[in-house]
């Protein structure tokens, strides 16, 4: 983020490209290789599903305003509800659109694959055809002997391989392939072009990994018309055979989904099952198109899409969804006298996982379309209510990280202290992590101890994103309490705030930061409850329930979960301290920063730092990470023949860092800067691309420091000494 720096929202060459236009673009890009990025997340898969029979799954492809509109210097829609969802399309109308990093960080963060787009949409019949037989040569060439009778297109692997390079470089899983203009070669260029997705598919596993999926989008069919047919049937059919899943139009009618789903049944195995670049296909790899703009779509879009969804059945019938512009509750409302992001926060959460207070949700009324079978619904129900809850990837993976960010703030805060503050707010989607996706939209709370159905419901927990105070990031998550008093209960609940996936007879380390109010009486500790039978095993650390600084204070436990069990939930154990327990109660408090990961080896382990940074003269910081090892003592070698190691042999990972805060400070004379406490936060890495890189404002006019400081995937703040400051040259900006 930026605050302070240089931002290139443009289209330049390089990792800037943010999409390309045409394929003659694309072929440019390969002209000029580019080192691969290295700020998106890496994907981690989460842990399969427990259930015998998995719900259908949801995909949402993101079409907000030709996309890329995500401003640091603003407020901005992001996505948040994560935990429902498996693959997101970040969909734009360019040729080839390429997912801001920052969004595939974000989905990787919670084990969804992050796809871009390739479509071709009216007078792109040249690209379509160039996409099949490869890169143009500009020089004299033809066949050394012309085939006595005429041959099919022929199909090159140039873009197949091209495509997946990019995938690759910039850290995405796959692409969405939409092909929305006739293809005037008929059934010629459809069969090659089925042939060029089978293609793609092969060369995004080989190069992405196995998990890359290539998503065909209901368009054209076999005879290169282009016929939306709202469903899969034979004419679209060989599309599905040839990629990893399908995506079918919106404007279908609520039979649809069954007649979908019993043609795919009626399908010979041999064509579902063991094919070389896919999985075995089931019903859950077709996504029905739901419109939330309800433009066609079966129950008006908007909060009537859920009776689009009932139809698609993904509990019972096993088809997915495939929900299209979901920024609807941002793009419809944004302009709308008075509104706010906190008025967006509450219309978007209502879609998602419904309202605090089960109030009742207005849906529109839609006519039935002609030739349609009568259907009826009942009342509104959430989106997320449809589809299995999945944690983030288990955290010996992926360490569990969240400041409880929707990606947007107000401020900046490190460590408790607040370094900036910005009126219009901003946007960093890269700095987004889990809002916990178990309060929304309230917790289910039940007393600490005893049978959860005995708990009587009078204490209620109600959640809120606080933007006016934070551990580090730009937001806390602010969980306010009521209890109107019960003379006959001791008073202590259990609030689960994230769910875990986890592994058996593994150790992990769980931290929390929080803050009480003011007027808070509260007693506040950390623990996890097992999803299966069987307790957990808690221990808490030394230095637990110490306050660390601002008011905030920290909670450190280690855990393990029993064999059987692999899905949990970690929150918080509150108890109300009053002497009459009859009294009523209104008090909050904020939870900034929650981390779960694995212990480290009982052998004293390296410790992260940077080693040293370097400043260029287009105004650009870079700097380098390293581990120091620790101190140990040298014992005498008794022989050549000692079979013991002089040292403790163990694996030394690289430092993994989440991101990096940036300080400046003028020189006041030649030759003094100040220190570090003196310096002023001018933003945080990762936004343009590059995790250990920072472009500041050009040129610099007077001479100045800047410091970079740390904060590894625990959520620690580096103490200065391991951190580094570079000075910019001395005539900079003459």
């Amino acid at each position: 983020m930026p605050i302070r720096g240089s931002v290139v929202l443009g289209n330049s060459p390089g990792h800037s490209t943010q999409y390309f236009k045409s394929l003659e673009e694309l072929d440019s890009w390969t002209d000029n290789p580019t080192k691969k990025l290295t700020s998106p997340l890496k994907y981690n898969p989460r842990k399969p599903s427990a259930e015998s029979s998995p719900k259908g799954k949801l995909l949402v492809c993101h079409d907000y305003k030709g996309g890329y509109t995500e401003s640091p210097s603003d407020l901005s829609y992001t996505f948040n509800y994560w935990s429902a969802c498996d693959t997101f399309i970040y969909f734009s109308h360019h040729r080839v659109t390429i997912p801001p990093h920052g969004w595939i960080t974000a989905a990787h963060r919670q084990g969804v694959k992050m796809l871009g787009t390739l479509i071709f949409e009216g007078g792109a019949e040249p690209d379509c055809l160039r996409l099949l037989v490869g890169k143009l040569p500009k020089s004299s060439t033809g066949p050394a002997v012309h085939l006595p009778s005429p041959s099919s297109i022929p199909v090159s692997p140039h873009y197949a391989r091209v495509l997946a390079e990019l995938a690759e470089e910039r850290g995405f899983d796959g692409y969405l392939l939409n092909f929305e203009c006739p293809l005037q070669g008929r059934f010629e260029q459809t069969r090659a072009l089925s042939t060029w997705t089978t293609i793609l598919q092969s060369e995004m596993r080989n190069i992405v990994g196995p998990h890359a999926e290539v998503v065909w989008y209901d368009s054209v069919i076999v005879s290169g018309q282009l016929a939306w047919q709202d469903r899969l049937n034979s004419l679209n059919l060989p599309f599905f055979l040839s990629s990893q899943s399908f995506f079918s139009n919106y404007t279908w009618r609520n039979d649809y989904p069954d007649l979908t789903a019993q043609y795919f049944l009626s399908l010979d195995p041999a064509l579902t099952e063991n094919q070389a670049h896919f999985a075995n296909k089931t019903l859950q790899d077709i996504y029905m198109g739901v419109d939330v703009w309800g433009r066609g779509s079966h129950g008006g879009g908007g909060f009537g899409s859920y009776k689009a969804i009932t139809h698609i059945s993904p509990d019972s019938l096993g088809l997915s969804v495939a929900l299209f512009g979901q920024a609807w509750t941002w793009e419809s409302e944004q302009d709308k006298p008075g509104w706010t992001w906190q008025q967006w926060w509450d219309y978007e959460r209502t879609l998602w996982v419904g309202t605090k207070n089960n109030d009742e949700v207005p849906v529109p009324q839609v006519s039935k379309r002609k030739g349609e079978p009568d259907c009826t619904h009942g009342p509104f129900l959430p989106i997320a209510s449809f589809f299995n809850h999945h944690a983030p990837p288990d955290p010996v993976r992926l360490a569990l990280h969240t400041t409880f960010s929707p990606g947007v703030g107000h401020g900046w805060w490190v460590n408790g202290v607040k370094v900036f503050e910005s009126e219009k707010g901003w946007t960093d989607v890269d700095k987004q992590t889990s809002v916990g996706d178990l309060v929304w939209p309230r917790p289910v709370i039940s007393w600490e101890g005893e049978d959860e159905e005995t708990f009587d419901g009078k204490i209620e927990a109600e959640p809120s994103i606080c933007m006016n105070d934070a551990w580090n990031g730009g937001s806390s998550l602010r969980l306010s309490l009521t209890d109107q008093g019960n003379p006959s209960a001791y008073r202590c609940i259990w609030l689960p705030v994230q769910s875990l996936a986890l592994s058996a007879q593994t150790t992990y380390e769980a931290t929390a930061v929080y803050k009480l109010d003011a007027a808070a009486d509260l007693d506040v500790s950390l623990s996890v409850k097992s999803g299966t039978e069987g307790s957990v095993t808690i221990t808490p650390l030394t230095g637990n329930d110490t306050t660390v600084a601002q008011g905030w204070v920290k909670l450190s436990i280690q855990f393990s979960v029993p064999s059987s069990s692999s899905s949990a939930s970690i929150g918080l154990v509150i108890a109300i301290v009053t002497e009459d327990p009859s009294e009523s109660l209104a008090a909050s408090l904020l939870l900034g920063q929650l981390n779960v990961f694995r212990v480290p080896s009982t052998s004293p382990s390296p410790s992260p730092m940077i080693l040293w940074a370097d400043y260029s003269s287009q105004g650009a910081l870079t700097w380098e990470i390293a581990a120091s090892l620790p101190a140990a003592v040298q014992r005498p070698l008794t022989s050549p023949e000692d079979p013991v190691p002089l040292w403790d042999i163990q694996p030394c990972r690289v430092p993994s860092f989440l991101y990096y805060n940036v300080y400046a400070s003028p020189f006041s004379s030649p030759t003094y800067a100040g220190g570090p406490e003196d310096a002023t936060w001018i933003g945080t890495s990762g936004y343009l691309g590059d995790a250990k890189m920072f472009v500041v404002e050009s040129p610099v006019k007077t001479r100045t420091r800047f410091y970079i400081q740390g904060v590894t995937e625990h959520g620690e703040v580096l103490p200065w000494e391991r951190c580094v400051f570079v000075d910019s040259p001395v005539n900079q900006g003459k």
